[in-house]
């Protein structure tokens, strides 16, 4: 006990002051972090029209959270997952990030969905110090220019077709190169990629056309295309228009080659009624594994995801499995003391990382882009087939 005779009452009270003060000067919290929760938000498409990518990369999200939580967290704290639709419209999903910026609270974003989205949302995330981790698009703004709070899982949209025509052209000896793309920054850097390996080639872009993510009609597009004589379609493309679109060509009885990317390689693409799509080509950064698959990993995780969920995952819910698990590594690296920098130097020590569905993924200091790998596919008997075992380069 501390004597008022041997101090005086001045330093007494100056003692008292001092310990008054004492809660202030400590470290500030962490948003998002509790001793018991971790707050992990997610914008993505529920409703819109590539609803059948978000909801089940969302799905294999929470189920990842929801495994690891089971087992009592990462040290001791509880993966809270907050989940809003953005309906694939750049409207809403600042709407959605306004709240999860605000009022939730988050430490981190993971798999927010679509190109304009990401790009509209950025700067309001990284001004809170809110990483945004392997969103669900390939577009190269997701991992340049670098910024320590980006993360990108896969190739980039660019890579994947400059890939692609240099595949076409060497290979299948086509040099008419033509591209269909939705007129926004996605279907734009789908674009660079075709023109930049296009030149490259000595060759050129010979057509192209525009369209709105929501329109279903393309007919005078692919006239168009057909008239200028295209061997090769580039599609910077997701699920529905890429299915129409490829209807609309075959209803011509047009043989042309359309090539697509990792926002068209989707099962529902592959299994259209009436086999429209056989023989329709997609670059993937990472290839799908079906729930029949032999593996002993991936079957368990699809037989959890059906019972869950009452259907079977497709290869965006693959990819936001990987996407959560990586999340899950990077937080037990962390350490208990969380914060953002402890966060990001759990992600750069994850090198030669390998998913269960044979992804290999690796980061580093400076190096926040997962994989730089594409692989050509082709549906077949309704179903994505390799054409190649090994990745294609440019």
């Amino acid at each position: 006990m501390i004597s008022r005779r041997i101090f005086g009452p001045g330093l007494v009270l100056g003692a008292m002051f001092a310990g008054a003060l004492a809660p202030a000067q400590a470290a500030d919290p962490v948003r998002g972090v509790t001793d018991t929760e971790i707050v992990i938000g997610q914008i993505t498409d529920l409703s819109g029209v590539t609803a059948v990518q978000g909801v089940n990369n969302s799905d294999a999200v929470r189920m990842a959270f929801d495994e690891i939580n089971a087992k009592g967290g990462i040290f001791g704290r509880k993966i809270k997952l907050v989940v809003e639709d953005n309906q694939y419209t750049v409207p809403r999903a600042v709407q959605a990030m306004n709240k999860l910026l605000n009022s939730d609270n988050i430490f981190l974003a993971i798999d927010n969905g679509g190109t304009p989205m990401n790009d509209a949302n950025m700067p309001a995330q990284f001004a809170k110090n809110v990483p945004n981790v392997f969103p669900l698009t390939a577009a190269r703004s997701m991992y340049e220019p670098y910024n320590r709070l980006k993360f990108g899982q896969f190739a980039s949209y660019y890579d994947q077709m400059r890939a692609a025509v240099k595949y076409f052209a060497e290979k299948r000896g086509h040099k008419k190169f033509c591209v269909m793309y939705q007129d926004s920054d996605f279907g734009k850097d789908v674009l660079a990629g075709v023109v930049a390996e296009t030149e490259a080639l000595g060759l050129k872009v010979v057509a192209t056309t525009a369209h709105k993510p929501t329109d279903t009609d393309f007919n005078a597009n692919v006239e168009k295309l057909h008239d200028a004589g295209c061997d090769a379609i580039m599609l910077g493309t997701i699920v529905r228009d890429s299915n129409i679109i490829i209807q609309t060509v075959r209803k011509l009885n047009w043989n042309v080659d359309l090539i697509g990317q990792f926002a068209a390689y989707d099962t529902a693409v592959a299994t259209l009624p009436g086999g429209a799509t056989e023989g329709f080509f997609c670059m993937t950064p990472a290839l799908y594994a079906y729930p029949d698959d032999p593996r002993p990993e991936v079957q368990a995780f699809a037989k959890a995801f059906k019972e869950k969920y009452g259907r079977d995952p497709n290869f965006h819910g693959e990819v936001g499995y990987t996407a959560a698990h990586l999340v899950i590594q990077a937080l037990q690296n962390a350490g208990r003391d969380l914060t953002v920098d402890s966060f990001i130097a759990g992600m750069e020590k994850i090198s030669s990382y390998k998913d269960i569905f044979g992804t290999e993924l690796s980061f580093g200091p400076n190096q926040h882009h997962g994989s730089a790998k594409s692989f050509l596919t082709v549906v077949k008997g309704g179903r994505w087939v390799p054409v190649e075992q090994n990745a294609l380069a440019y």
